[in-house]
């Protein structure tokens, strides 16, 4: 499938190196200055696609004006037109060679925490150029070998501010505002990344307002439980910093980015340096 996109000029396609909605990614080289590339292709093939091209136009334009290292970089976009209309895109992305952190099951406490400090570094950087990510979740951070990580998918993002015209976002990690279509912001972030930790510390999903449904297809309520009433070692000012960040009302989050990196920034500080007491420790010493 490759063979048939070597003719658009500038690249060499490697292998591909994953699909994704209606997009095929390829490990390219660049043959200008023979840099590594992760070339991501849509094609166009039925009216719903038009969705997908938006997306990839939007994370073109937000990533460019984006310059921090865990936010990945998008370098060119072509549109490819067939009767004057765009018929397939190519992205072409800064390659990263990682995992995404669903499939990193073996990260200490200290590693995870460090993750989000991280992740919370890149999305801060966005929202002081005006925009939100609007759909981190586990499959939208990469972790490299080394520890490093970046923030992708940049499709759904959009200025601060903004109301969707439509419900945008995945269903396990989703906003209230989100849901019910208001304005979106910075704390919208910071509820989907503590939606993220809560499902790294705990293995479960936090209840958003989209409800899971049952076998029968109707909705299920569930209870909100504390990170640290599921995974009972978990310290209990980490349980609280999730459960600070998925409130459903946005003025009790926290109140920026920077809030959320300070707070990690003192549990890893604990943890590294040994004195940090799990929930039980604490428990014990009251």
């Amino acid at each position: 499938m490759a063979r048939d996109i070597l003719d658009i000029g500038g690249y060499t396609i490697l292998r591909r190196i994953g699909t994704g909605a209606r997009s095929t990614i390829y490990l390219a080289t660049n043959e200008e200055d023979d840099t590594k590339v992760a070339l991501k292709r849509v094609i166009f093939e039925r009216p719903e696609d038009s969705r997908i091209f938006e997306q990839v136009d939007t994370e073109y334009k937000v990533a460019r004006l984006i310059d921090h290292p865990y936010v990945r970089k998008c370098y060119e976009l072509r549109k490819i037109r067939s009767m004057f209309k765009v018929k397939e895109m190519l992205l072409a992305m800064e390659y990263f060679e990682g995992k995404n952190l669903e499939n990193c099951s073996t990260l200490s406490l200290g590693d995870v925490l460090l993750v989000f400090r991280m992740v919370a570094g890149g999305l801060n950087a966005m929202h002081q150029h005006g925009f939100v990510h609007c759909d981190i979740k586990p499959n939208n951070i990469l972790i490299n070998k080394s520890g490093s990580i970046k923030i992708i998918d940049l499709g759904q993002s959009c200025k601060i501010g903004t109301v969707k015209q439509r419900i945008q976002g995945t269903p396990d990690y989703i906003a209230p505002e989100q849901v019910k279509r208001k304005p979106l912001g910075p704390k919208t972030d910071i509820f989907n990344l503590g939606a993220t930790m809560y499902w790294a510390l705990t293995g479960k999903h936090a209840p958003t307002l989209i409800p899971k449904k049952n076998k029968f297809g109707l909705p299920v309520t569930e209870p909100r439980r504390a990170p640290h009433e599921i995974k009972k070692q978990l310290p209990m000012p980490i349980s609280k910093l999730v459960m600070d960040c998925i409130e459903n009302d946005a003025t009790q989050r926290p109140r920026n980015m920077m809030e959320v990196t300070s707070r990690l920034d003192l549990m890893v500080h604990s943890i590294f340096g040994g004195k940090i007491k799990t929930n039980k420790n604490a428990s014990n010493n009251n």
